[in-house]
């Protein structure tokens, strides 16, 4: 049995309080834990509230039983609690309970141990003990009741200090908790519109306290100082108060005033009195100053007391008044009186004292001053008057101009306008005086500006010009010049300008005379002269041109000063013919070249950039050109090129021989190393660029044998010689000896001397014509037969006129004139001559042998001799 025990540790309550509130957590203390406010206020007729929370020891099950004793002792002989049960349950929750009908236990089993006693008397006061058992365990708490006659009085807290205007908080308060009892605050109506908020009672449960409590939030005004606040304790919202506690408001504000006139409209006439006096409304904490304040500048003592003096502090509050005695228009403005404490300065409201007199000399303002002309101009005539005034009247030089207003406004001022202007003003009192004039000045900028050009003209580029500025008037007097002439310039004196080296397209110049304004001449064009610009040479057609085509050639440019020009034209620095056009009709190669106009004028000449004309025609004078020796021998180096005139170059080449076969060879160049006797012949080119294509006449190629070669050529044809000439001496006395025989028998078979002749008929080939003849060459590496030789006889008979042909009579010797044709038997069928053109074809199969047989009669006697040998192979 464990012994009373009252509250835990308060740091152990604590920590016991927030596992509580986790009933999930397994707790490690061994020990019963309570909380529950320590003592419960109520009073007779009300209820009590009793929020309650326990803990049972870890290990213990569940409540079993609880009961509730009042003033209750200990008996030490039966070991158990005694007293007065107000309630008792066992065998949770089911179990059977004994209550009195007043206490009511609102837990639970496991941890939530609340009562409630209604209605509670007062000899409820004192001890309850809560008995609670389980199984295993059991405990005692203590908790303590005081209940009083009648119901207790709240509690109102005020802030430290209130101060005008600032939020502050009142809170009225009971350590009683009851339902259905609430507690509210009774405000002077002049409060409410300085609440923050309506004010809602609150009621608080919560095992550490229980309270009910009003909070109200408001803004203080002065006004509220010394009002008194007022919270009761009620059972309803209108039922009467059980209870009540007061508070007077102490509002801390600056001072408050309040001004009293005389007269009430403080508007009086010049020279009279007036009376101000200025009454302290309240002022927490106490005054300590009050002053009066004129325009918030100048501050004014009061006559409150006989001597002038300020009140002194602590005093009673009272008014301070102010007496201004013979009012001048200077006391004329805004009055303010204040007072001042600790917490700072308090004002009153602005009193405006208005003096009313007649307007004073009258002043003229010219705005602006001075006046440029044909600019507006306002003139405003100012006068101090009270009430201000109502009419005007208005002066130039002493006569009266139109015009009632203030202001007098010239929408542009001419030089007419200029004078003395004046005013005088009326108001209701009646009409000032006239005051000081006032000047107005029309200024404007300097007229008829012209500008002088001092040279002789005309003017050519690069001269030196002298120019002058000068005007007729000016207000103010002009102190500068300005110029718009660009380029090299110098001032010679004021309004004089000297231009260097004057340029061509200077153009129009002009001055400006300036004084606050600048005003500029017309201007003037120089006119300069100069010799024509920008000249071009332009080429039509502009894209390629070809041979042959038509071109022109204009001449232009961009000025000239005079405009008169005369053209001409140069080609690589060679004077053409004039004009301002050049044209080709049909345009040939000769005529590229580099062309450049030339424009003259009176003052000078000149000259277009040279304009390069590129005429582009085919190839053309297409030639070979063989690069040599003199002769030509077999072994050498020999170089043949394809010489052409074309635009573009010709971009490549072809060759062909004497038989116009292409010899499939494309450069420009044909070299033959080493040059052989073969390479003799014809040779001829062409050549192509993108325009066409044109070649060259043949040219001949001449090889010849070296020296080696015709040494043994030569010994070998001295070799067949001899064999032939020994064959013809052998063949020749056999003929001479047939020859004998038939010319007995012929001679004996006719007796008329005739003589005859048989020939093989053959077909004759038509005399060659004469031309250059060839000599041939043997050639023996292309001789692959058997080569022949033909010796031809002069024919003797063609001697003599064609009339007398007649033969003379038979020659003693006529068998030694037989002339014998020996030729080969076979015939090569390819070209067997080198440096020989065949123009007549040779025959094909057996060459023949032919025996003429003169007739009787005498022969001219002639030499036997070779006429010509060939060759060939």
């Amino acid at each position: 049995m464990h012994s009373p025990k009252l509250l835990p540790r308060p740091s152990t309550m604590c920590l016991l309080w927030l596992l509580l509130l986790e009933t999930s957590v397994s707790f490690a203390s061994l020990d019963w834990f309570f909380e529950h406010p320590r003592t419960l206020y109520s009073w007779k007729g009300a209820c009590v509230w009793i929020p309650c929370s326990y803990r049972i020891p870890r290990l213990q099950g569940t409540l079993e039983n609880l009961t509730l004793y009042h003033n209750y002792t200990y008996n030490q002989t039966q070991k158990e609690y005694m007293g007065t049960i107000l309630y008792q349950v066992s065998s949770f929750p089911r179990g059977r309970s004994i209550s009195n009908g007043r206490v009511q236990f609102l837990g639970d089993n496991k941890s939530n141990c609340t009562l409630s006693i209604q209605p509670v008397t007062v000899q409820d006061s004192g001890v309850l003990g809560l008995r609670m058992r389980t199984i295993s365990d059991k405990w005692l708490e203590n908790i303590y009741l005081n209940i009083s006659e009648s119901a207790p009085m709240p509690r109102i807290q005020l802030p430290a200090e209130m101060q005008e205007s600032q939020q502050v908080t009142l809170i009225c308060s009971l350590d009683v908790a009851c339902w259905g009892y609430q507690l509210h605050w009774a405000l002077p109506d002049t409060l409410y519109s300085s609440l923050e908020r309506e004010p809602v009672p609150v009621t608080s449960l919560t095992p550490k306290a229980v309270s009910m409590e009003n909070k109200v939030q408001f803004r203080p005004q002065w006004m509220h100082h010394g009002k008194k606040l007022t919270c009761q304790l009620r059972e309803s919202q209108e039922g009467p108060a059980l209870s009540e506690a007061t508070v007077s408001l102490d509002v801390k504000h600056k001072p408050k005033l309040e001004v009293e006139v005389s007269p009430r409209d403080a508007v009086v006439m010049k020279g009279e009195t007036v009376t101000m006096t200025c009454h302290v409304l309240s002022s927490n904490p106490e005054l300590l100053s009050l002053w009066w304040l004129k325009d918030g500048q100048e501050k004014l003592r009061g006559t409150d007391r006989p001597r002038g003096q300020e009140r002194p502090r602590g005093q009673e509050q009272g008014p301070i008044m102010l007496t201004l005695w013979k009012v001048t228009k200077e006391k004329s403005g805004k009055y303010v009186c204040q007072a001042s404490n600790t917490l700072g300065v308090g004002k009153s409201k602005e009193v405006n004292l208005q003096v009313h007199y007649a307007p004073e000399p009258s002043q003229v303002r010219i705005q602006p001053s001075p006046a440029r002309e044909n600019s507006p101009v306002v003139l405003t005539c100012v006068s101090q008057a009270n009430p201000p005034p109502t009419n005007y009247i208005w002066y130039h030089n002493q006569l009266e101009v139109v015009g009632t207003a203030q202001a007098l406004r010239i929408p542009m001022v001419l030089l007419s306008h200029a004078g003395n202007y004046s005013c005088v003003a009326e108001n209701s009192l009646g009409p000032g005086q006239v005051g000081q004039e006032a000047q107005l000045d029309v200024q404007y900028a300097p007229k008829d500006v012209a500008m002088v050009i001092k040279n002789p003209t005309p003017i050519r580029e690069g001269d030196t010009v002298i120019l002058s500025c000068s005007y007729n008037s000016s207000n103010p007097v002009v102190t500068r010049y300005e110029w718009n002439a660009p380029g090299s310039s110098e001032y010679l004196s004021s309004g004089v300008l000297k231009i260097q080296g004057v340029a061509w397209n200077l153009g129009s110049v002009s001055c400006a005379a300036c004084n606050q304004w600048c005003s500029w001449a017309p201007f003037v064009s120089l006119n300069v002269h100069y010799i024509p610009r920008d000249v071009k040479v332009t080429v039509m057609p502009d894209s390629e041109i070809h041979s042959g085509h038509r071109v022109i050639l204009s001449c232009g440019f961009s000025s000239s000063r005079p405009a008169k020009v005369h053209f001409s034209w140069r080609k690589d620095g060679v004077l053409l013919r004039g004009g301002r056009e050049l044209s080709f009709n049909a345009i040939t190669p000769e005529d590229s070249g580099s062309y450049a106009c030339l424009v003259n004028n009176s003052v000078g000449q000149a000259v277009s950039e040279a304009r390069m004309l590129q005429v582009l025609y085919a190839p053309r004078r297409v030639r070979v050109s063989i690069r040599s020796k003199e002769r030509v021998t077999e072994g050498e180096q020999v170089v043949l090129t394809c010489e052409s005139d074309a635009n573009p170059p010709a971009s490549h080449y072809a060759w062909f021989d004497q038989n116009n076969q292409d010899l499939l060879h494309y450069d420009q160049t044909l070299r033959l190393e080493p040059v052989a006797v073969e390479h003799s012949g014809a040779y001829w080119c062409k050549g192509v660029n993108r325009l066409g294509s044109n070649h060259s006449s043949a040219s001949t190629l001449t090889v010849y044998y070296s020296s080696k070669t015709i040494g043994r050529r030569a010994a070998l044809g001295l070799g067949v010689c001899l064999a032939v000439a020994l064959l013809a001496i052998g063949g020749h006395k056999l003929v001479q000896s047939w020859k004998r025989t038939q010319s007995q028998q012929r001679l004996q078979e006719t007796s008329s001397g005739q003589s005859f002749f048989v020939r093989k008929k053959k077909v004759r080939r038509p005399p060659v014509e004469e031309a250059p003849q060839f000599l041939g060459c043997y050639n023996p590496v292309m001789e692959d037969a058997t080569s022949y030789a033909v010796l031809r006889f002069p024919d003797t008979t063609r001697t003599g006129d064609a009339g007398t042909s007649q033969a003379q009579g038979p020659s003693p010797d006529w068998d030694k004139d037989t002339v014998v044709t020996y030729s080969v038997v076979k015939k090569r069928q390819v070209g067997d001559y080198e440096n020989v053109p065949r123009e007549v074809p040779e025959d094909e199969g057996l060459h023949y042998s032919e025996l003429v047989h003169f007739g009787v009669g005498e022969r001219a006697p002639a030499q036997q001799e070779v006429e010509y040998v060939t060759l060939k192979h």
